[in-house]
């Protein structure tokens, strides 16, 4: 079964040319054949001699995608806001979200090189914008500074410290589980510290002591392993690593 290769049509095996196109109809063994035979390729035929590409798609042209989509859906939304569904300031969150969304993605897509701290230090900040744009549909700021707020500023904090770790220090499966594990533990104190104190005005630790508790144990256990070299190449060995 062969096929034109200008139309594409199905050929009968005995045509000479095509009956839709009036192509000619080649075989490429016998112009292999005929190559061989006077060591030259003919000057011209009817078959590419390279295969096509496609150029394909960079980073940057995601992050043109990505931010022309976020652009749009904010736009729309607002304008939606704006001239039909007027009751309340519905868009302020979906704007916020998008802007969040973007200010994630974007370094990702197109500042490959940006230390990833300072990645992680933008997202802090639009997180917090967001959730302070939240308190308009609220009509109340009081949970924004005295829990959202502090909220975020630990996360982010905690984060930037593990990502410095992780790009300052040394590094290796039992090094990133010791800064990961005290993160965690450090991170549900917080939390907890900063839940109880915004609705009790006290600081009673439960949970979160259950956690530090687990990681300092951990914690203690790994650098026991770090600070003994039969330790630590036993664990590599039996963990593949």
């Amino acid at each position: 079964m062969s096929y034109c290769v200008n139309c594409g049509v199905e050929l009968d095996a005995s045509a000479r040319e095509c009956a839709l196109c009036n192509t000619p109809v080649w075989n490429p063994r016998e112009l292999e054949k005929q190559a061989q035979g006077r060591m030259v390729m003919p000057a011209e035929t009817p078959f590419p001699r390279e295969k096509g590409q496609v150029e394909t798609a960079t980073k940057k042209d995601f992050g043109l995608l990505i931010s022309m989509v976020v652009l749009a859906t904010a736009a729309t939304c607002g304008i939606l806001n704006a001239l039909v569904f007027r009751g309340t300031l519905w868009s302020l969150s979906v704007i916020g979200a998008c802007a969040v969304m973007w200010v994630m993605l974007i370094p990702v897509m197109i500042y490959t090189k940006q230390p990833i701290y300072v990645s992680l230090l933008y997202d802090g900040v639009a997180v917090a914008l967001y959730l302070y744009i939240l308190t308009f549909q609220v009509g109340s700021k009081g949970w924004y500074f005295g829990l959202g707020l502090p909220i975020t500023v630990l996360v982010t904090f905690i984060t930037e410290a593990f990502a410095v770790c992780i790009c300052k220090l040394p590094r290796s499966f039992l090094t990133v589980s010791l800064y990961l594990f005290t993160s965690t533990g450090l991170l549900c104190l917080g939390l907890e510290m900063l839940i109880d104190w915004y609705l009790t005005g006290e600081i009673a630790l439960s949970w979160s002591a259950v956690v530090l508790t687990v990681c300092a144990i951990l914690d203690i256990a790994l650098i026991t392993m770090l600070s003994r070299r039969r330790l630590r190449n036993e664990v590599r060995r039996r963990l593949h690593f």
